[in-house]
């Protein structure tokens, strides 16, 4: 049986070692606090079979902010300047402006550091996977991407530098894969 449900990542209400995989797409970069992120990574570690479970936990980057303002042409405004300066200094994100385009409270990970909170939950193995590449912000992506040859040739680049370390900051959003420990 396949099922959805709504709730706080902190406190699934799902029996223990009954789940065959936890997806954490969006509850990691709501939890400013470190705490209650690993709070959820552990909830998520909980309701995972036993060495047959696996997370897939999504963040955004760290330098998410700096990149999307280059591309969209926010960065001008010396407003989001400040917003992108705080979230590199502390992956704190916070927009006092009333720019809804500027997004919203939230946690901006470092690939590293997500890896350490994963494992700081309990997790093995964790593997850190960028999901849109480095191309998502480049002036020319659109038109590669419209193009079928053109998007499976890329598709083909990005996939030879998915694990790259010294670039999986350099994309919007990153994917924590795991495995629980115990």
């Amino acid at each position: 049986m396949t099922s959805i449900t709504r709730g706080d990542a902190r406190h699934l209400e799902t029996p223990s070692a009954s789940a065959d995989s936890v997806l954490l797409f969006g509850p990691l970069y709501p939890l400013v606090d470190t705490a209650d992120r690993l709070q959820a990574l552990r909830e998520a570690g909980r309701v995972l079979k036993h060495h047959k479970g696996v997370l897939f936990a999504a963040a955004i980057s760290r330098f998410a902010s700096l990149m999307a303002g280059l591309s969209f042409g926010t960065f001008q405004d010396p407003d989001f300047r400040r917003i992108v300066a705080a979230d590199l200094a502390s992956g704190q994100h916070r927009n006092p402006t009333n720019q809804p385009s500027y997004f919203t409270t939230a946690y901006f990970h470092r690939p590293e550091e997500l890896a350490a909170e994963v494992r700081a939950a309990g997790f093995d193995d964790a593997h850190i996977l960028s999901l849109e590449g480095p191309a998502w912000s480049a002036a020319e992506f659109r038109k590669s991407w419209d193009d079928p040859v053109q998007r499976h040739g890329l598709m083909e680049f990005l996939s030879l530098i998915e694990r790259e370390p010294s670039i999986q900051g350099a994309r919007a959003h990153l994917l924590a894969v795991a495995h629980r420990s115990n």
